[in-house]
C-alpha cells in the first residue's frame, strides 16, 4: 500500500527521518553527558517511546496523568509528569506509582503539603521537581523572589515527598527574534537554574538534578554547563515553526498530512479535505511573520514546498487554499501534502499515523495517548 491508497485526510510519519531525528538528538545530548527524556505529548505513541528509549532516554515525559497511564500500561518504566498535577489525582498518582517509577512537579506550598499529606496518609513518598519559571510565566516559582529558596527547603523537608531537583520550560522561546536570542535564552534559563540551585545548597538543599525542556533552545541548552536533563518533544517529528526557528530544516520535519483536493471554486482557489481538525489553528512561528496554516507540497513526491499555494483560511473539514498568481494545476482528486505548523497538535486529532518510507506505507501506528486530557 503506498499514500495514494490511503483515505485522507492523513497523518504519514516518514521512518527514515524519524529515526535520524532521535538518533541526532540522541548523539548530541550524550555527547555533553545529558540525559533525554523526550516529551511524549509530540507523537503520543508508545511505539515511538519505546524507539526512544531504545536509543538511550532514560524515559518520557507526559503531559497529563491520562497520558502517563497510556505509557505505564505500555511498559514505560520512568515517567515524569512537568505539569501541576492536582492532589485531588492522589489515587490515580499512588497507583501510578506502583507500576513505574513516577515524578511530578510542584509550585505552591498549599500544593506540595497536600501531596505531602496524601502520601503520608499511604505510606508512600513520591518524587517531586520544583517548577521555576524562567520567563515564559506560565507556571512555576519566581527564582528571584524572597520566598523561592524557603519554598525550594519546604518542599525538601516535607514528609512523603522526595525533592528531586528544579525543572523549567522556556516557552518564550518560540517568540524568540533570531538564533542569538535563542542561545541567549537558553543561556538565562540555565543561570537562573543554575543559581537557584546555589542559594538551596547554602541552606543545606541539595539539588539534583536540573531539567529544562524545548527543541528550539536544545541545541543550545545542551552546551550549558550544568544541565542534568533535556525534556524537548518535538526533535521527533520537527514541523513548520520549528524551521522557522532555525531548529530544523524542511529535510527532517517527519509528519505531514496527506490531504485530497476536494474543489476548485476558481482557478485561484482549491479546498483541501483537511480543515481544522486535521491541521488545527495554531500559527506558524519564527524569526520572520509566516502566513497561513501549513506549507502545502504540491504533489506526494515532491521535496519542496509550493510557494505560490497558502493555507489561507480553515473550517472544520476544509482546508482553503489560495493561489498566488491565480492559476493552479491541481484538480479536484489531486493529492498534496501539508507540513502543519505545530506536529504534536496534529498528533492529538488522528488515532492513528502511517509510518511510511518514501510513499510505501511500511506500519500503521495507533496513537494511544489520543485525548488523554485528564
Amino acid at each position: 500500500m503506498t499514500l495514494a491508497d490511503i483515505q485522507t485526510p492523513a497523518v504519514a510519519v516518514d521512518r527514515g527521518r524519524l529515526f535520524a531525528n532521535l538518533d541526532a538528538m540522541q548523539a548530541d545530548a550524550a555527547a555533553h553527558g545529558v540525559r533525554v527524556r523526550p516529551h511524549a505529548k509530540t507523537h503520543k505513541s508508545p511505539a515511538v517511546a519505546a524507539w526512544q528509549i531504545a536509543r538511550g532516554a532514560v524515559g518520557v515525559c507526559c503531559a497529563k496523568v491520562g497520558e502517563a497511564e497510556v505509557f505505564s500500561d505500555a511498559g514505560v518504566e520512568d515517567i515524569r509528569i512537568p505539569y501541576p498535577v492536582n492532589p485531588d489525582n492522589a489515587e490515580r498518582i499512588l497507583a501510578l506509582m506502583r507500576r513505574c517509577r513516577l515524578s511530578i512537579i510542584v509550585d505552591h506550598p498549599v500544593v506540595a503539603r497536600r501531596w505531602s499529606s496524601a502520601m503520608t496518609a499511604a505510606g508512600a513518598t513520591l518524587d517531586v521537581l520544583v517548577k521555576v519559571d524562567v520567563g515564559f510565566h506560565r507556571c512555576g516559582i519566581d527564582p528571584t523572589g524572597p520566598t523561592a529558596v524557603e519554598f525550594v527547603r519546604l518542599v525538601s523537608a516535607l514528609p512523603g515527598l522526595g525533592l528531586r531537583g528544579l525543572l523549567s520550560h522556556a516557552g518564550h522561546a518560540y517568540h524568540a527574534a533570531s538564533e542569538d536570542h535563542l542561545a541567549a535564552i537558553a543561556h538565562a534559563e540555565r543561570d537562573c537554574l543554575i543559581e537557584l540551585a546555589e542559594r538551596a545548597a547554602q541552606v543545606g538543599v541539595e539539588i539534583g538534578e536540573v531539567s529544562v525542556g524545548s527543541t528550539p533552545t536544545a541545541r543550545f541548552s545542551l552546551k550549558e554547563p550544568g544541565i542534568t536533563e533535556l525534556r524537548a518533544g518535538n526533535y521527533a517529528y520537527r514541523d513548520r515553526t520549528q524551521v522557522g526557528l532555525g531548529s530544523a530544516t524542511l529535510e527532517q520535519c517527519a509528519l505531514t498530512i496527506v490531504a485530497t483536493v476536494v474543489s476548485k471554486p476558481s482557478p485561484g482557489r482549491l479546498v483541501l479535505d483537511s480543515g481544522s481538525k486535521t491541521l488545527s489553528t495554531d500559527g506558524a512561528r519564527g524569526f520572520t511573520p509566516l502566513e497561513g496554516y501549513g506549507l502545502v507540497f504540491s504533489d506526494l513526491e515532491a521535496n519542496v514546498p509550493d510557494p505560490s499555494l497558502v493555507v489561507a483560511r480553515l473550517s472544520e473539514e476544509h482546508g482553503v487554499v489560495t493561489v498566488d498568481g491565480g492559476v493552479s494545476r491541481l484538480e479536484p482528486g489531486d493529492r498534496v501534502r501539508v507540513l502543519p505548523n505545530h506536529s504534536c497538535v496534529v498528533s492529538n486529532l488522528v488515532d492513528h499515523v502511517y509510518l511510511v518510507d518514501g510513499l510505501r506505507v511500511v506500519d500503521r501506528l495507533p496513537i494511544a495517548a489520543r485525548g488523554r486530557i485528564t
